[in-house]
């Protein structure tokens, strides 16, 4: 695997060490329905500057009638923000940073650098920035590195500023040489290859790990939902552990495991992911669907909810977007669960709406995960599903296999048994899933 290096990428800078106060602007382009209202929109990207601790000093949204290919911005708001940013300097209260709540091109990020006179950066740029900062784990590291070199090759003419330096050929009848822009375009190529291999051993071992718990009869409940939808707050409601949990975006980022017991007595696995956004960046999905295997792989899907937001609706159909992407149809997938989570903060006819819309379901709960209100019923949705599709199954076990013996008795309900001087012929009641994961061929299905 080698030695990890450095995976603050060289294009989005560290920004926390370097810059301070920040202007947030969040475009709203005329036509374009994103499904979400411009404030709630910009306040999540303040809250995306907050998560890496920028002090953002003002906030706007920006109507944009026309956008320009040159710097996506009119030259009217242009001119409004480069005034306010030349008067903060002049006031001693300097703002180093404009965040683009938008995706920019390499050309509009320099001229907007030109004409603001501070540092530019877009929505793809601070959201590697976040998870370059959350990521712990080698695997999470490698991942927001390839986003990061990803982003990075496309922008190599903006954002270094030593490229327009050749190296000159050998002789006097050569050329120029091979340009640093290409010297280190190919660099990086080289870096994204070497990533994108320990990548795949990463995904292998993730493989193998999931062979080894599919020996382990539990099933896997994997929590997914749109950021600060309170995922890891739920986590460890459910498995009593110490995750960090904060009303932060993007707390967490790599995926985390425990075995939780259900009231029946019942153990699954429980597994909390990243949390999902809008607008995420094709490669930025790509770069963590090493992660987002163990969602593909889980025997229930939790797709939590922040009920309480605005945005509610527009941020389910984000998180739908993107299990799409995966292959997940949260429509017609059995394995999907809706949680409208944060309960507590709704009251009166919200809070009696949201309950009745979860009961009529069948296939939803609603809860406070911070406090715990109504946690049993999802609790009895888990048990319900590790028993509704309990299947009666014959297997033929020798009397010297007590190790399959047992964990057939602990696993599901053998309702019959015949011995011959060889073997226990059974009659066991139990989860295909379950059974799935002892890896025993030859199974005969009879009737319950």
């Amino acid at each position: 695997m080698g030695t990890h290096p450095n995976t603050e990428s060289n294009t989005v800078q560290t920004l926390r060490s370097s810059l301070g106060r920040a202007l947030v602007l969040h475009p709203v382009l005329r036509g374009v329905e994103t499904g979400r209202s411009p404030e709630a929109s910009l306040e999540e990207a303040v809250g995306l500057a907050a998560a890496i601790e920028l002090e953002v000093a003002q906030a706007a949204v920006v109507k944009v009638n026309q956008p320009r290919p040159a710097t996506l911005l009119g030259g009217g708001a242009i001119e409004q923000y480069a005034k306010l940013l030349e008067d903060a300097r002049e006031a001693g209260e300097a703002i180093d940073l404009v965040i683009v709540d938008h995706g920019l091109t390499p050309v509009q990020q320099r001229n907007l650098e030109k004409a603001f006179g501070a540092k530019v950066i877009d929505r793809t740029g601070l959201i590697l920035e976040i998870f370059g900062a959350r990521a712990r784990t080698h695997e999470g590291q490698l991942q927001v590195e390839l986003a990061s070199l990803t982003y990075q090759k496309s922008r190599l003419v903006r954002s270094w500023t030593h490229l327009e330096r050749q190296r000159g050929g050998f002789g006097f009848l050569g050329g120029p040489g091979e340009s640093q822009l290409e010297i280190d375009r190919r660099l990086i190529g080289n870096r994204i290859v070497r990533i994108k291999r320990e990548l795949d051993d990463v995904r292998r071992t993730r493989g193998l790990h999931r062979k080894a718990r599919a020996k382990v009869p539990y099933p896997v409940v994997a929590l997914v939902g749109y950021t600060n939808a309170g995922k890891s707050t739920l986590f460890n409601r459910m498995a009593g552990a110490d995750v960090f949990a904060k009303n932060l975006l993007f707390a967490t980022l790599d995926p985390t495991m425990r075995q939780v017991v259900l009231p029946s007595g019942r153990k699954v696995i429980l597994s909390d992911t990243v949390g999902f956004i809008s607008d995420l960046p094709t490669h930025l999905v790509a770069a963590f669907r090493a992660t987002l295997e163990e969602v593909q792989s889980a025997d229930i899907i939790l797709h939590v909810r922040d009920i309480a937001h605005p945005d509610t609706e527009a941020q389910k159909a984000d998180v739908e977007a993107i299990l799409a992407d995966l292959g997940i149809d949260p429509e017609r997938d059995p394995r999907v669960v809706e949680v409208s989570n944060k309960i507590d903060l709704l009251g009166g006819a919200d809070l009696d709406a949201v309950l009745a819309r979860a009961e009529r379901s069948g296939n939803a709960c609603a809860l406070s995960a911070a406090t715990g209100e109504r946690l049993d019923t999802l609790f009895r949705i888990l048990d319900g599903r590790m028993t509704a599709g309990r299947e009666l199954v014959e297997l033929d076990v020798a009397h010297g296999d007590g190790a399959t013996l047992a964990w057939l008795y602990a696993h599901g309900e053998v309702v019959g048994r015949r011995d011959d001087d060889s073997h226990a012929h059974l009659q066991v009641a139990i989860e295909p899933a379950i059974l799935a994961r002892m890896g025993r061929p030859g199974q005969e299905r009879v009737a319950a």
